[in-house]
């Protein structure tokens, strides 16, 4: 197993999910993901907020019960009582397990955090979120300045993703960033 980073160190890591209620007598919780990338790398752990901090949580094994729902067991929690206590966390991905999986797709909920540069170089900004609540999906962009933008996530106007310097390098349409 590979450990976490200790104690006090800045945390890199995105939402993937949130944990449910107990699944059984054993310990098992339903967790409601966004994201299945803990199926897709070799991570030995996920991430747990609890009260206000990131608590590293090491998975004994997990079955999915549907496409947005997992039944996940954490060790050393082992009974219906101890996994009650985790309903409601929300669940974090690291994302050194994310850049250095032998998958190359980067998942929407990945991206916050992600620097955007314009294909002329230019910095635009720090993906905030990413609304994907409708038929099209918007980047909400932090400029440095503070200004917001939402940019549309149009497989045409992105050119590259860079996980590695954690950089999307996209086409903006004259005028987009003047909104």
């Amino acid at each position: 197993m590979t450990a976490p980073k200790a104690a006090g160190a800045t945390i890199d890591a995105f939402r993937i999910g949130r944990i449910g209620k107990p699944h059984g007598v054993r310990g098992e919780v339903s967790m409601q993901f966004s994201d299945d990338v803990f199926d897709r790398t070799d991570a030995d752990y996920v991430f747990l907020k609890v009260d206000g901090l990131l608590v590293p949580f090491f998975i004994e094994e997990y079955r999915f019960r549907s496409d947005e729902t997992v039944l996940m067991k954490f060790c050393d929690i082992d009974d219906a009582d101890h996994a009650r206590e985790l309903t409601g966390c929300e669940v974090f991905f690291p994302r050194d397990y994310s850049a250095d999986g032998a998958d190359d797709r980067v998942t929407w909920a990945e991206i916050i955090g992600y620097s955007v540069v314009a294909d002329d170089g230019r910095r635009v900004g720090t993906i905030k979120a990413v609304d994907d609540s409708t038929i099209n999906i918007l980047l909400d962009v932090v400029g440095d300045d503070g200004s917001e933008h939402l940019i549309p996530a149009v497989g045409d106007l992105i050119k590259d993703v860079d996980k590695g310097k954690k950089e999307i390098v996209m086409t903006i349409p004259d005028g987009l960033l003047n909104l």
